[in-house]
């Protein structure tokens, strides 16, 4: 028999190694290492639960109290009056608007800086990310100074007799300055996770830009937009600071949900409760569909 070493198979250098790497890896017992969590010590458990629960019981308590106050048969008979109605239905109108606007408008933005390095990108993220962080009632009194009467703009569209404060759209543009940035930050993040080999190899097929970003782009980063546009919708569905100053609380008109809510508080006790509850009901089932599109994702990543 021949024992010659061209037969046996010859040891791989550390450098073949690292040249094949795919072949050399696990992905089954890596997908498995990622969704072990690691094993904490049972001696820190009753410490990290007893302070959990000072912060915990501080969230939950006000929303208990909330719920308790509220009598089931009294929240049926508020919801048909005539306040509760039109609040809700210029609140889905103006903020499926404002969701709507926020698509058309923020989607090539956050495409841009998602995909592109300019001069000034860190001052237009930044300008994006401010209202986030500023408070509504600033953000009223900007708009108001902006787009009133003898505002900065304003003073031009009254000339041409189009007047945009305390009017529905009004509404919508409050809401879509103060919600639109959940919208363009949660589109850079879909648009920055598509490869961009996928796209390239669009490419070579033939496709153009626009056949690439509309089904190749868009279907992947689909998740990211979705949730955006869920977040952003929830946020204009709450906005108040800004809609009051710069829309005014005018019931049938301007007076959106929250508005309401603060009108209630002082006149109707029970529309307020109402209200209340109907806007913790929407925040709860939009927090929980995001959350489901995450771990979605992080399934489907690990």
């Amino acid at each position: 028999m021949d024992f010659s070493t061209e037969s046996q198979p010859k040891p791989q250098s550390h450098d073949t190694l690292l040249a094949h790497p795919v072949e050399q890896i696990d992905h089954a017992l890596l997908r498995r290492a990622r969704r072990r969590p690691p094993a904490p010590s049972s001696g820190r458990w009753p410490w990290l639960i007893g302070a959990t629960v000072p912060l915990a019981l501080f969230l939950l308590l006000p929303l208990l109290a909330l719920l308790w106050r509220t009598m089931p048969l009294l929240l049926i008979d508020d919801l048909v009056t005539e306040s509760v109605r039109l609040a809700i239905r210029l609140s889905l109108m103006t903020s499926l608007l404002t969701t709507c606007t926020t698509l058309l408008l923020g989607t090539p933005v956050a495409y841009l800086l998602a995909r592109r390095r300019f001069r000034g990108r860190a001052l237009l993220e930044t300008l994006i990310d401010l209202p986030m962080v500023l408070p509504p009632a600033v953000a009223g009194l900007a708009l108001l100074l902006t787009f009133g009467r003898r505002g900065l703009v304003g003073s031009y569209l009254a000339t041409l007799g189009i007047e945009l404060p305390f009017t529905p759209a009004a509404v919508v543009m409050a809401q879509t300055f103060v919600a639109a940035p959940f919208y363009v930050k949660a589109a850079m993040v879909g648009f920055a996770a598509v490869e961009r080999e996928l796209e390239q190899a669009a490419a070579l097929d033939g496709a153009n830009s626009w056949q690439i970003l509309r089904f190749v782009t868009i279907p992947l980063a689909w998740s990211g937009l979705f949730g955006g546009l869920i977040m952003t919708w929830a946020r204009a569905l709450g906005e108040f600071g800004a809609t009051i100053i710069f829309a005014g609380n005018f019931p049938g008109r301007t007076q959106t949900m929250p508005l309401a809510i603060y009108l209630g508080f002082e006149l109707d006790l029970g529309v307020a409760l109402t209200l209340s509850i109907l806007l913790l009901v929407i925040s709860f089932g939009v927090l929980f569909v995001v959350k489901g599109l995450l771990r979605r994702e992080v399934r489907v990543v690990l």
